[in-house]
């Protein structure tokens, strides 16, 4: 009990945070990132958001408030991951020759080919969206001036328009 007092004791007091005070952590819900992705095109900007409502509209505004909008979103409201352990000779999970469901009813040892299957999901909408610098060199000099317009929600429910600063652009010859 001496062992596993200091581990859970963080725990709690983890979960009696609402993380609402100012001082508390970040929600994990409602974090917007934008950037030039590593390797990619230099002259698309990416952005990744984690919201509990889906991206349905992005733009960059340019300094004189010409909007460019973003000609890639994609949506994936509570995305689901399957996690355990199969046996090495699985071909697949839901097969019904090598280790699937029903051959477990064949075998004369059942417990030999037991599987812990579960399933995690996400309770959040994840989107992304790509939006093309209409001029990369304009940009590049007066990206500070730049600004993202984020629109969430789908009508008639709610409706959250956001903005954030533009991404800095990548070194030039990156």
């Amino acid at each position: 009990m001496r062992r596993v007092l200091p581990i859970l004791l963080p725990l709690f007091l983890l979960g009696g945070c609402d993380g609402s005070g100012a001082s508390g952590p970040p929600s994990p819900i409602e974090q917007v990132r934008a950037g030039f992705p590593k390797g990619g095109l230099v002259d698309t900007i990416a952005i990744d958001a984690l919201d509990r409502l889906p991206l349905r509209g992005a733009e960059l505004v340019a300094p004189d408030g010409t909007t460019t909008p973003a000609g890639y979103i994609d949506v994936n409201a509570s995305p689901t991951v399957v996690t355990g352990q199969w046996i090495a000779g699985n071909p697949g999970p839901d097969t019904l020759a090598g280790a699937g469901s029903a051959a477990v009813l064949r075998m004369p040892n059942a417990q030999a080919a037991a599987a812990i299957e579960g399933q995690q999901q996400l309770l959040a909408t994840i989107s992304t969206a790509e939006i093309a610098l209409p001029d990369p060199i304009a940009y590049r000099r007066d990206w500070r001036k730049y600004q993202i317009r984020l629109t969430f929600g789908t009508p008639p429910g709610d409706i959250e328009t956001r903005e954030i600063a533009a991404p800095e652009p990548p070194p030039p010859g990156s």
